[in-house]
């Protein structure tokens, strides 16, 4: 029987390739890697490297003895050396690592001739048993390659792989992308400051940076999960970055084929949702929702091939996945969905081919595609005896995700100079249509509010769909890049453009049925006014009206927004890698980023373009000058463009109003009866629908988000197999965007000053924390300006601030066992959360409660909500027997802080129309944590795979467990305290997100 164990050798060469911990380069988000080493000078030396695709490449040996090839398609390559026209040694199965650089030096003796050179096989590097650390790198990075992803139990999405990496956590707030993935915080930023690469694509959601298309999981050659410290070559972030490159065509034909098993009786139970304080028309008592219902099933079926179509020159490599969903739902006791039953069907597509034009010049083609589609149908339900009742109809129709192509040049011009460019496309949709909608019926939302002396005692409401979309609602967006690098001496230099632009198709919503719904509310003190702020958003109390006395109130509330916006991204860069001395790198380099934002009309609101200039500078130091040992060190800026959402709302002039009635009755439908006016129409926002001039959108020469970043570490290894290290981090966020809505303190500013306004915004873009220039109108239409400073907003100076401690420690797989164990102590702390908050669950970019006006800025400073001070990771594989292998991933987090969001000050007032919204709880200041921390929480995910010996090694059986210990944890709990004054909120900390329930995964692998 054939022994399944790897050799020494062979595990050495696999330990290069999949080397984690603490290593990186200055080549992040790249789709290539490089080849370095030194052999023993002597004479005239070069090296020749042949790729399994066929690709050729020869340099010259330097006077010291020294050797380098960049720019390398990834995969498996042979690498020999020659003297004077004649082998002399050789390295085989040398595998290349994204962004890396792969030290493959030749410390034999050389031999004088090819008849006594001495023939090795594998790996061998610069005579020590561990490879070396990448001591061209300055960077923070975490390289999972395809055997990783097949070995280790992980959540089939970019962002579950990249959760391994040490200063990633998950988002409380239950955020996901527009395909259901839940995204992540880097590095104690927002959860949407994160860019997404695929094969060098930038495929980034252009609305609010929420995730991006991603490759079939079977089709990941390597992810790259940048953590810090990249390239001036790259930007757009200040959180992280995924990159992911796919598989491709070599010389050898390979194929395969999976299915995975995701079955409902696998999956526990979740926890159910209860009141904290019980409306008096709630139908079943505290019952709030009964997630222990809900059950989720899938099966997904994917199959590759690759191969020459002309051997040596033209190769292919196709993947395809099709995942199909099943859910049975039960929502909470107000939604107008009670139950449903839906399907998803998640096509994805991944096709690459290579063509090695000759030895001087590559062309790629990638293709890939991302989509999720779904139907159903909707259901009535008994939430008294858990039960569904009747059938309403088909739940709204979906298609989101999309597809992209990408194509890429490189040339080789001399030994010296290269040269590359790529350009693509990408397409997304945002399809989400109601399958059977009344236009004439206005939905009812607060149905627990209802007054139970008219409705019996039992909440009425209807089916009327949530508020509808366009059918051409999507995004789009190209990339275009081009670089040149050229090798001077110890000198590598870089140069070149990074050019994104991106449109967002019929964003928005509408008001469904008659352009409106109705909301439900009660007073506890019906003597209380609503809103007590003078002005058009005064509300009064309802017991000033008929039918007011008892405290009960609705309000008509009207929605109205559909835009097509746009934004221009262009970047350039230089840089130099200068290896100063064999054992000190110093890399140094500058980007200019220009941000420019359009409205629907295609006239620019934001004009970032004079010079954003971002340094970036790293060093490395091998200390013993054999990869042993590695001190880096990093400083740079980063730049964050704007996504578009700002651009449908701020600066598009939406529709977003309430108008408060008393009512003497409830129809059969749930909309009020015998309306009593309390007020006119009110905006919280001045959403009055009204588009802005777009010279008064945004605060004159208002500043890009950015932020600084320092970084000190070093790697070492541990005798034959031990990596060991630490890391500093610390981040600074300079200047941030969000919308400012106090009108009147801009109006008032510009009267005093002797001004006459003649219209106002109903918000406005500004860099909060800081002072800012506001353009307003006369009556005329002339524009004029009026400064307010920090002070006179009112406002906190910008703080978010990051810091951490990183100590790691790897195993190289010895073919016996892997492991990396990591552990990172850090605070994230400030006023501001960056382009989201999770505390309120605000996903939408720049358009959060933050620096609305001064109130919801008092008391802010605390721990954000991303901030997890404790967080220990553990993940790796054992092959304890040659048929069987064990992995497991265990990770444990100390919780976020716990918000409690109030009404205003000691009086609990509500001067800026936001409700139960500000730093304070029953009157007392509560910055954010002042109420204690959520649990910790703990993930233990275990894998075994068995791979038969009559299979060939082809055929593999698999079985993950996620959440062994069935863990359900709080991670996020809500955090308004009032429904209105005087009047708790009936799910005031209620854990409304917990981890996912304990379920299991079963597979079948065939590869050839």
């Amino acid at each position: 029987m054939k022994h399944q164990f790897l050799n020494r050798r062979t595990a050495l060469a696999l330990a290069l390739a999949t080397c984690l911990g603490g290593v990186g380069t200055a080549y992040a988000q790249s789709t290539t890697g490089n080849l370095n080493g030194s052999v023993p000078a002597n004479g005239n030396q070069t090296i020749v490297v042949e790729s399994t695709n066929g690709l050729h490449r020869e340099t010259s040996v330097d006077d010291r003895g020294r050797y380098s090839l960049t720019q390398l398609p990834l995969g498996t390559y042979t690498v020999t050396l020659m003297r004077d026209g004649t082998v002399v040694d050789t390295r085989k199965n040398v595998q290349l690592r994204v962004g890396a650089s792969t030290d493959v030096s030749f410390a034999a003796p050389v031999a004088a001739t090819a008849t006594d050179a001495t023939a090795l096989s594998g790996v061998t590097v610069t005579g020590t048993a561990m490879p070396p650390i990448d001591v061209t790198s300055v960077d923070s990075r975490t390289v999972i390659t395809s055997e990783q992803l097949a070995k280790l139990p992980l959540g089939r999405s970019a962002e579950a792989v990249a959760r391994l990496a040490p200063g990633v956590v998950n988002n409380g707030g239950g955020f996901t992308s527009d395909t259901g993935r839940p995204l992540a915080s880097f590095g104690g930023a927002a959860s949407n400051e994160n860019a997404y690469y695929v094969n060098g694509f930038n495929t980034t959601d252009p609305l609010n940076a929420a995730g991006g298309l991603q490759l079939p999981y079977g089709a990941i050659d390597q992810q790259e999960v940048y953590t810090g410290g990249y390239s001036a070559k790259y930007g757009r972030s200040d959180g992280g970055v995924i990159n992911q490159v796919g598989k491709r065509g070599t010389n050898e034909w390979h194929f395969g084929a999976q299915i995975l098993w995701e079955p409902n009786w696998a999956r526990a139970s979740g926890p159910n949702i209860h009141y904290v304080n019980t409306p008096s028309s709630a139908p079943a008592g505290d019952l709030y929702q009964p997630k222990s219902q809900n059950d989720k099933w899938s099966t997904t079926v994917s199959a590759y091939a690759g191969g020459p179509l002309i051997k040596d020159k033209l190769f292919f490599f196709v993947a395809t996945e099709f995942e199909k969903q099943g859910y049975r739902n039960v929502n909470a006791v107000d939604n107008s969905t009670p139950a449903s039953t839906n399907t998803y069907k998640n096509p994805r597509w991944y096709a690459k081919l290579d063509w090695n034009i000759n030895d001087s010049n590559i062309l790629e083609f990638t293709d890939v595609g991302d989509k999720r589609s779904g139907s159903g149908t909707r259901y009535g339900y008994n939430y008294v005896d858990m039960s569904r009742t009747n059938t309403i109809g088909p739940v709204n129709d979906t298609k989101v995700g999309g597809d992209f192509w990408n194509a890429k040049y490189t040339g080789y011009i001399t030994d010296n100079l290269t040269i590359s460019a790529q350009y693509g496309k990408m397409s997304v949709k945002n399809y989400d249509q109601a399958g059977n909608y009344d236009p004439t019926l206005a939905r009812v939302d607060g149905s627990g509010n209802q007054n139970p002396a008219l409705n019996g005692g039992s909440a009425i409401k209807n089916t009327q769909v949530a508020d509808i979309s366009s059918p051409g609602r999507g995004n789009k967006s190209n990339n275009l890049r081009f670089d040149v690098q050229y090798v001077l001496g110890d000198h590598t230099l870089s140069a070149g453009i990074d050019n994104v632009k991106s449109q967002v198709l019929d964003f928005g919503s509408i008001s469904p049925g008659p352009g409106y719904s109705w909301s439900y509310g009660f007073s506890k003190d019906p003597n209380e006014e609503i809103n007590s702020t003078p002005g058009r958003n005064f509300v009064p109390a309802p017991a000033q009206f008929a039918n007011g006395q008892t405290g009960y109130w609705v309000n008509k509330s009207v929605v109205y927004n559909l835009v097509n916006v746009r934004s221009d991204q262009k970047a350039q860069y230089i840089e130099d890698k200068w290896q100063i001395s064999d054992r000190w790198l110093l890399s140094a380099g500058l980007r200019n980023d220009q941000f420019t934002d359009y409205n629907q009309f295609s006239q620019p609101f934001i004009k970032q373009t004079r010079p954003q200039w971002a340094p970036r500078l790293g060093a490395a130091w091998d200390v013993n000058g054999d990869g042993s040992f590695k001190v880096y060190a990093n400083a740079g800026r980063y730049y964050l463009g704007l996504p578009l959402n700002p651009a449908t709302g701020a600066a598009a002039g939406y529709i977003a109003t309430q108008q408060y009635y008393t009512y003497s009755g409830i129809a059969a439908d749930g909309t009020p009866q015998g309306l009593t006016q309390m007020s006119g129409v009110v905006s919280g926002n001045n959403s009055y629908g009204i588009p802005p001039d777009p010279r008064t959108v945004a605060g004159k020469n208002l500043k890009a988000e950015n932020q600084d970043e320092y970084i000190l570490g070093f790697d070492k290894t541990l005798g034959d197999n031990w990596t060991y290290g630490t890391k500093l981090t610390y981040r600074k966020l300079n200047a941030v965007i969000d919308d400012f809505c106090d009108i009147d303190l801009v109006k008032n500013k510009a009267e005093a000053e002797g001004h006459t306004v003649g219209s106002t915004n109903s918000c406005y873009l500004v860099n909060g924390g800081h002072s800012n220039t506001f353009t307003l109108l006369d009556p005329a239409g002339n524009a004029f300006t009026t400064d307010l400073s920090r002070k006179e907003m009112g406002m906190p100076a910008t703080r978010r601030k990051y810091y951490s401690v990183e100590l790691f420690m790897e195993h190289q797989f010895d073919g016996v066992w892997y492991g990396k164990f990591d552990y990172v102590y850090s605070r994230s702390y400030g006023n501001t959360e960056g382009q989201s908050r999770t505390d309120s669950r605000q996903n939408g970019a720049a358009g959060s409660m933050d620096w609305d006006n001064s109130y919801v800025m008092n008391y802010a400073n605390g721990p954000l909500g991303n901030d997890h001070p404790h967080v220990f990771k553990a993940y790796g594989y054992w092959q304890f027997a040659p048929e069987w292998q064990l992995s497991s991933n265990f990770q444990i987090a100390s919780g976020a802080p716990e918000v409690c969001l109030g009404y205003y000050g000691p009086g609990q007032t509500d001067p800026a129309l936001y409700g139960s919204a500000y730093h304070w709880c029953d009157g007392q200041p509560s910055p954010p944590g002042d109420k204690g921390r959520l649990p910790w929480t703990y993930q233990w995910d275990l894998g075994l795979t068995y791979r038969p010996t009559w299979g060939g090694d082809r055929l593999a059986f698999s079985a993950n467990v996620f959440n062994v210990t069935n863990q359900q944890r709080a991670v996020f709990r809500y955090p308004t305290e009032w429904q209105s004054r005087g009047t708790p909120h009936p799910l005031y900390r209620a854990p409304l997100i917990t981890q996912d329930p304990r379920y299991g995964r079963l597979s079948v692998t065939y590869d050839f």
